[in-house]
């Protein structure tokens, strides 16, 4: 199973998320701190939403295979900047939570999500259960074998190890 880091603002759903994935019942709990033991990294909102403590982000990111921005449906500002994922030296995935929501937009908070460069998006709910099932088949996908040949070529075009080679040079 991947090792994903979630990260995004407080009340964005990252904890609930957890427990969802993990099949524990829903309950209310504050992260205080970085949770890194088990396949997910849960950080406090704290850490996305004040540039002192989000070079701690940065920091455990490297403990993980993917990293996850969290934003729920509802949210009525985005945290993160365009073209994020290029400062990310992982496969960088959008979670949008409260789906259900009645205040939801979720074509907003897509679009965020795709201006910071996720390489996909689910969508979730956390109360219902709609697009966990799908999210965990992704994390329970292996990760991407290469050879030496086509780790160099990548390298050689600058590219990250998850970006696809062109067919040209495969």
């Amino acid at each position: 199973m991947k090792k994903m880091f979630l990260m995004g603002r407080s009340e964005a759903g990252k904890t609930s998320l957890t427990q969802v994935l993990k099949g524990e019942e829903l309950h209310y709990v504050k992260t205080q701190y970085t949770n890194s033991k088990e396949d997910v990294i849960d950080t406090p909102g704290e850490y996305a939403e004040s540039k002192r403590f989000s070079v701690g982000l940065a920091c455990f990111s490297f403990e993980a295979d993917v990293v996850a921005i969290v934003q729920a449906a509802d949210e009525p500002y985005n945290l993160f900047s365009p073209c994020l994922g290029a400062f990310i030296l992982r496969p960088l995935i959008g979670i949008i939570t409260k789906t259900d929501s009645p205040y939801a937009n979720v074509p907003m908070v897509e679009q965020w999500m795709i201006n910071a460069g996720c390489r996909r998006i689910f969508h979730v709910s956390n109360v219902t259960g709609e697009g966990v099932q799908e999210l965990m088949e992704y994390l329970e996908g292996d990760l991407e074998q290469m050879t030496v040949e086509e780790a160099m070529a990548k390298q050689k075009l600058g590219l990250n190890e998850w970006d696809p080679l062109p067919e040209t040079l495969k």
